[in-house]
């Protein structure tokens, strides 16, 4: 039985900032015996020192004595605060209340943060901008901008508002007449009434968007005689012909966003040739205007339309007018101009984020046909956004990024053309550099980027060799959960390289996994599925598999397996933990698995698990720890016989890899004879048979592996005679692709029709009184006839001749090459089954005397796993004498002969034994 070692190629919770106790005696001096006393540094640095690190940090270093508590709570760190990585609620807001006063602009995630914001009372507020609204409602909304009667700036998205209404809009309006920005996204219906009265209450409303809406009112947009920049991209259900007769008299319209939505030709020619404020239009994935092939600018000159059959980058440029400002750098060069028009930077700065916007909806929906923009245009787009000096356009790239790569999410299949294209412009080192910002929300991003970018092993290489995988294991100690999951992805995808393994561990990344799943065992699925898929990858690793058991890994997944409802995180787990039980022979890991408690029935628990990858692995961590004697007997003990004859009967119809392990499973259990006879019992031989028709080579080597240690019972014999079973193994023993699989089918036969069946056939049938009528006469023909069959396809007539003539160690080894299995050194078997081959020798019938020679060559070739072990059992039981005799017989056909004088060579080699 050989160790399967698999490997493979990918709920969001509510995370609570840590409570620190304050430490009340402050360290006195400046230095003491040369140590730097921190407290002592000047206010200034200080100041400077918190403003670089997030809130969480920055509450650890307020704790460490009353004079940076002081300093801490300064309001000048406190002019911003992005709370989307944290639990907030209204506790919270309460705690925080008192730092807030000049709050100036604040970033939240979800409902629960929206509905807490009042409690922070910060009557300053003037930028808000929110993800993951799906469940504010109107009501919320309405209190907030009541509350915040200075803001200046709204942003809800890029996910849907489902339950906001026009009616909050028209809130919005009278309560925020300082409003100069607006931008919603997914509201069902933004009526005339609430955009009139955002025309009529906030006459400073410059930039407006209303993006992904089933419907929005064009016609009242038109009476927005402020607005400069205005989006409605991916909005359905727009009458352009409406909008273009209406919306060239906004006097102030500098950008217009109609991108994803199905804006025509004629539309877009009359807006750009009659809007004459109008300077950019974006027009980015529109169908009905790309299958225009015959579409012009006409009389727009001055004009920009970016469209995806457009050089976005070259029309970029001619917004300036400095011409050096050209290619991919564009943006770049912008921001680094020592001349400054107002003007312009408005425009550049909408045109980032609309861009950043659109690219990431465009990568969402993975249309056809983009690979020739993404390959030209849009990564290098995405990596140029990626340096924008706005926060929330460098995240939305980096998710760009990592979301136009994958075009199969659920087998984490990504675009290889794509993810080179990425590393070809440099995306690495920058992804790099961003995932070592200070701010939490770009390091959670870039790592997802790298992480969904290095399932292609040559940017995996790329990202170690710039020293990625040291920054992923740093990020995943992060206390912030939607960084540590992303760096954990990031290491799993990694660690499917062998080659990334060992640096992996020696960055500390194995010890960093572990601690991730202690630090999130509850309500952190994402971050526990990616910790036990990057420490089953490593497990797979002999050498990484020891630092997973020392870094307390066994512990960490056993809990997962007993404790995790999460069918993502049961499979990793349990995937882990077979490969952690893989490496038997060079280490303890396989016994410490079974001793950790409620580890075996809690793998037994999970064969009955309705997802069929996590009774796959549950079952091959089965099969692997089924090695061990001691794990042998107390899975059996914890249900294993009863679970895994279950679900062998259940999966005829199931995936290869199920199959195989289900089967192995049963093999391993059924190495132990008390475990053999209660398989049988279970009704275990019916579905090993169905099995062992599978068209699978694996499947093949598994079912027939389980049937030989079934058939060493002759109550199972029977069974299997009964059931079937003789005709699937005859046809393996012919027709299976594996020689390994044609092998043990030979050798079940071989057990089934030695003579001990014969004699419990007489006595009974194996069913308890439900004999099956069966010819045991022609079912030992067809036997016997293919075993004969079998051992002639490993032997030829005239070397064997040639070798009985003379015993030459050449003539030998040559026969044993052309004989070897290769897979048969693995095979370890008990001394009561090398008694039974032995005494097959003695048998009348020469095919099974050719038989059981064959088998114990194989068991007994230098070199194999176990073959010292076969020969010390040969030994004990007198095996040499019996198998002189064989090999001298005069009537022995030519194969006993020939096998039995190598397995003796063989016994020499390993034990050198004398002279009889």
């Amino acid at each position: 039985m050989t160790r399967r070692v698999r490997r493979k190629v990918a709920t969001k919770a509510k995370v609570a900032l840590p409570c620190y106790p304050e430490v009340e005696n402050e360290v006195l001096g400046s230095e003491r015996n040369g140590v730097v006393d921190w407290t002592s540094l000047p206010y200034d640095s200080v100041i400077q020192l918190f403003s670089s690190l997030n809130y969480r940090d920055r509450a650890s270093l307020s704790s460490t004595c009353r004079t940076w508590r002081g300093l801490g709570a300064s309001p000048c760190l406190w002019s911003s605060l992005d709370i989307r990585a944290h639990k907030f609620d209204a506790a919270m807001a309460g705690t925080l209340a008192s730092r807030c006063a000049n709050l100036q602009k604040l970033r939240f995630r979800g409902a629960e943060s929206a509905d807490s914001i009042m409690y922070l009372q910060a009557r300053n507020l003037n930028e808000i901008s929110g993800d993951y609204c799906r469940k504010v409602t109107d009501a919320t909304l309405s209190v907030i901008v009541a509350r915040h009667e200075e803001l200046q700036s709204l942003q809800l998205g890029p996910d849907f508002c489902e339950r906001i209404t026009g009616d909050a809009i028209k809130a919005i309006a009278f309560c925020c007449p300082k409003l100069k920005k607006l931008r919603l996204s997914g509201i069902r219906d933004v009526h005339g009434d609430a955009i009139n009265a955002l025309a009529k209450h906030c006459p400073d409303l410059a930039d407006i968007g209303f993006l992904d809406c089933l419907n929005v009112d064009e016609g009242a947009l038109g009476n927005v005689v402020s607005v400069r920049f205005l989006s409605v991209a991916g909005t359905s259900n727009m009458k352009w012909g409406v909008v273009s007769h209406l919306w060239h008299k906004l006097p102030k319209l500098t950008g217009l966003d109609v991108s994803r939505t199905d804006i025509g030709p004629s539309a877009v020619s009359r807006l750009l040739s009659s809007t004459q404020s109008l300077k950019v239009l974006c027009a980015l994935n529109c169908s009905v205007l790309e299958e225009d092939a015959g579409f012009s600018l006409g009389k727009s000159k001055g004009k920009l339309l970016l469209a995806l059959f457009t050089d976005i980058f070259k029309g970029l440029a001619s917004l300036f007018v400095d011409s050096t400002k050209n290619g991919k750098n564009v943006f770049l060069d912008w921001r680094n101009s020592k001349t400054k028009d107002r003007n312009m930077d408005d425009i550049v700065t909408w045109l980032e984020w609309i861009l950043s916007h659109t690219l990431l909806r465009i990568a969402e929906s993975n249309p056809q046909g983009m690979d020739e923009f993404w390959l030209k245009q849009g990564a290098a787009l995405l990596l140029s956004l990626m340096q924008s000096s706005q926060e929330d356009v460098q995240e939305r790239a980096a998710t760009g990024l990592a979301t136009f790569v994958v075009i199969d999410d659920d087998n984490a299949s990504i675009d290889c053309g794509r993810a080179e294209a990425v590393m070809r412009d440099g995306g690495i080192h920058l992804l790099l550099d961003l995932a070592k910002s200070w701010r939490e929300g770009l390091q959670s991003e870039s790592a997802k980027a790298i992480a969904n970018l290095s399932v292609n092993a040559n940017v995996a290489k790329a990202v170690a060799e710039e020293g990625g995988i040291n920054i992923l294991a740093g990020l995943a100690k992060s206390m912030n959960r939607l960084v540590a999951e992303e760096a954990a992805g990031g290491l799993w995808n990694l660690s499917v390289g062998e080659e990334h393994k060992s640096a992996i561990a020696e960055a500390g990344g194995v010890k960093a996994l572990v601690d991730l799943i202690f630090k999130w065992s509850s309500g952190g699925d994402g971050v526990l599925e990616r910790a036990a898929g990057a420490l089953a990858n490593l497990a797979a690793d002999d050498k990484c598999s020891l630092e997973v058991a020392l870094a307390g890994g066994v512990r960490a997944l056993v809990f997962l397996a007993r404790n995790c409802k999460f069918e993502g995180v049961q499979e990793q787990a349990a995937r882990a933990l077979a490969n952690l039980a893989a490496h038997g022979d060079s280490n303890n890991n396989n016994a410490a698995v079974g001793l950790e408690a409620g580890a075996l029935e809690a793998l037994v628990q999970l064969t009955r698990s309705p997802h069929e990858g996590v009774r796959q692995e549950a079952a091959g961590a089965l099969w692997n720890l089924s090695f061990d004697d001691r794990n042998r007997e107390s899975i059996a003990s914890a249900g294993g016989v009863e679970a895994l004859v279950a679900l062998a009967q259940s999966c005829s119809n199931a995936s290869p890899g199920l199959q195989e392990r289900a089967a192995g499973a049963l093999w391993g259990l059924s190495v132990s004879e008390a475990n053999s006879i209660a398989i049988g019992r279970e009704g275990g031989v019916p579905p090993l048979i169905a099995l062992a028709r599978s068209e699978a080579e694996d499947v093949h080597e598994t079912a027939a592996g389980a049937l030989w240690n079934l058939a060493f019972n002759p109550a199972n014999a029977l069974r299997i005679v009964e059931e079937g079973g003789v005709s699937a193994l005859v046809h393996l023993c012919s027709s299976s692709v594996s020689k390994m699989a044609r092998f043990m089918a030979a050798l079940a036969l071989a057990y089934m029709f030695d003579g001990r069946m014969d004699e419990f056939a007489l006595t009974g049938s194996s069913s308890e009184g439900n004999s099956k009528s069966v010819n045991l006469h022609d079912a030992r023909s067809a036997a016997l006839k293919k075993i004969h069959d079998f051992v002639r396809t490993f032997s030829d007539r005239h070397t064997f001749s040639t070798t009985t003539a003379s015993s030459a160690p050449a003539a030998l080894a040559l026969v044993t090459e052309r004989a070897r299995i290769q897979e048969a050194g693995h095979l370890r078997c008990s001394g009561a089954e090398i008694g039974r081959f032995i005494n097959m020798l003695k048998n009348p019938c020469t095919t099974l005397k050719a038989c059981a020679a064959f088998a114990l060559l194989q068991f007994t070739i230098p070199g194999g796993r176990h073959a010292m072990h076969h020969a010390g059992l040969m030994q004990t039981i007198g095996a040499p004498r019996t198998l002189r005799t064989a090999a001298a017989s005069a009537t022995a056909p030519f194969e006993v002969k020939t096998f039995s004088r190598i397995v003796l060579r063989n016994l020499e080699h390993h034990l050198k034994e004398p002279s009889i």
